[in-house]
């Protein structure tokens, strides 16, 4: 069974969801993992690789564009991750006995054990409130604690094709700890409550977004930093906050 399959609620089992890029992981699988003697740990460089681009790209128009290029950059990573999510969620439907927040838990260990390729602890804690641990993440040696900000694009993205299938569904989610900040396990935090319950538009991922805007305000003052320092010739690299 693979690492995805098997949550130990038995409305798992009744889950319906769709793997994104279904075309070329058929190919992998029926073509490649079957056939050959491919390894496919190299993945994890191929990907990582993809993952060090992707942040060294948003750095650098930071640094050059400043706000302009930040807010191309997070626009181009958000349609990835809105497009990732209608794929996983096209044809899907909430079954009228599956609490919404069991849902939401459900859509979670999609996106942290496909999309993210992790190792993830779910927990539901009642019908407004979950949690889960990332137990190891693909990113977890190579990021610094800052960098992890560049995932966020890609989630917010998610989060808004989840409310763009089920209006009303908002559900928030923050993140309380990281692996690349020194902590055991990435934790985060997912709930429902208030006005998002009541299903009121344009305030989906209120707490997410806001975290994101301010550490895109942090991001732009290292930018700014960073383009001042090389510019009077004191382009040494310096560690990231």
């Amino acid at each position: 069974m693979a690492h995805w399959e098997h949550r130990e609620e038995p409305e798992w089992r009744a889950f319906r969801f769709n793997q994104p890029y279904a075309k070329g992981l058929k190919r992998l699988r029926a073509e490649v993992l079957e056939k050959t003697d491919f390894d496919p740990a190299v993945l994890w460089q191929w990907g990582t690789m993809q993952a060090m681009a992707v942040l060294g790209i948003l750095k650098a128009v930071e640094r050059r564009f400043g706000k302009a290029g930040q807010e191309t950059a997070a626009a181009a990573l958000r349609e990835v991750g809105l497009d990732v999510g209608r794929q996983i969620l096209e044809g899907a439907a909430i079954p009228e006995d599956l609490p919404p927040m069991k849902f939401i838990s459900f859509y979670a260990t999609v996106i942290n054990r496909i999309v993210y390729a992790s190792l993830e602890r779910p927990r539901i804690k009642s019908d407004i409130e979950a949690d889960f641990d990332i137990l190891w993440c693909p990113h977890q040696d190579t990021y610094g604690a800052f960098d992890c900000r560049v995932q966020r694009y890609f989630v917010q993205g998610m989060i808004d094709a989840a409310e763009e299938k089920f209006p009303g569904l908002g559900f928030q989610a923050r993140f309380d700890s990281t692996i690349p900040s020194g902590a055991t396990t990435c934790h985060f935090t997912l709930w429902r409550g208030g006005e998002m319950a009541e299903g009121q538009g344009g305030v989906t991922a209120r707490a997410w977004a806001e975290y994101t805007r301010k550490l895109d305000e942090k991001a732009l003052e290292i930018a700014q930093r960073e383009r001042r320092d090389k510019e009077t010739g004191d382009d040494r690299i310096k560690p990231s906050p």
